[in-house]
């Protein structure tokens, strides 16, 4: 009578804060006993990005020795940046010359690049690799952008990449008073945004207020000399 072969299995865990490590004991026919690992993926720990205001910011730069990283485009931090950052843009201006690239470029210089002088953008392939290479993932970062979106976006990328110690400026630099930073550029940080014909149009909004109220402090304070002026003006 043939002999009736057996093989059972036994699965001794050992476990650890990150994951679970385990190895199944078989039992073969003849008393052979072979072990093999079962392989679990381990659970990594997510580092949480710190929000602060800009007074905080300043802090964890003078106290805890955090360095500003600019990801705005190089539009906007040409326009002004806070003096010793580093910059590697999330968004870089998109040349392509395929067409739907080109139909879209078009579409968009039409209206957001013409009022508010936004560039046309995309992705910038190489952000968190060029960050690697200049930071290590234990380099405390203090990641800034004009309206915040671009530097929680930022923040999302590198935590993925491993980095442990990230930090934002809520709402961004257009929060930042004036004087809050050093900074480098034709206009204010909170201004660096401000573009296009919108701002043209904000100037002379304030330039036709200013002429409003200087004719009426003529009429209130000299109504001869505003009746006579008004006198000169030429009817229809």
């Amino acid at each position: 009578m043939a002999g009736i072969g057996c093989c059972c299995s036994s699965t001794l865990s050992s476990r650890s804060i990150l994951g679970t490590a385990s190895l199944v004991l078989e039992i073969h026919r003849g008393g052979t006993v072979t072990t093999r690992p079962i392989r679990r993926r381990n659970l990594g720990i997510k580092a949480e990005v710190n929000y602060v205001n800009a007074e905080e910011a300043k802090k964890l730069i003078a106290v805890d020795g955090y360095t500003i990283l600019d990801v705005r485009d190089n539009t906007q931090y040409n326009r002004a940046h806070i003096k010793e950052c580093h910059h590697v843009p999330l968004f870089i201006e998109n040349k392509d010359n395929d067409i739907g690239t080109i139909v879209y470029r078009q579409l968009h210089n039409n209206f957001s690049g013409l009022f508010y002088g936004l560039p046309f953008t995309k992705p910038n392939p190489d952000f968190v690799r060029s960050i690697k290479s200049q930071f290590s993932p234990e380099s405390k970062l203090l990641l800034v952008c004009q309206e915040g979106l671009r530097s929680a976006g930022a923040a999302t990328k590198l935590e993925e990449a491993g980095f442990q110690n990230i930090a934002c400026i809520t709402s961004g630099l257009q929060s930042v008073k004036p004087g809050t930073f050093d900074s480098v550029g034709s206009t204010e940080l909170q201004d660096a945004g401000k573009a296009g014909l919108v701002q043209v149009q904000g100037k002379i909004s304030a330039v036709i207020e200013t002429l409003l109220i200087c004719a009426l402090i003529v009429i209130t304070l000299f109504p001869e000399q505003a009746e006579k002026i008004l006198q000169m003006v030429p009817t229809s």
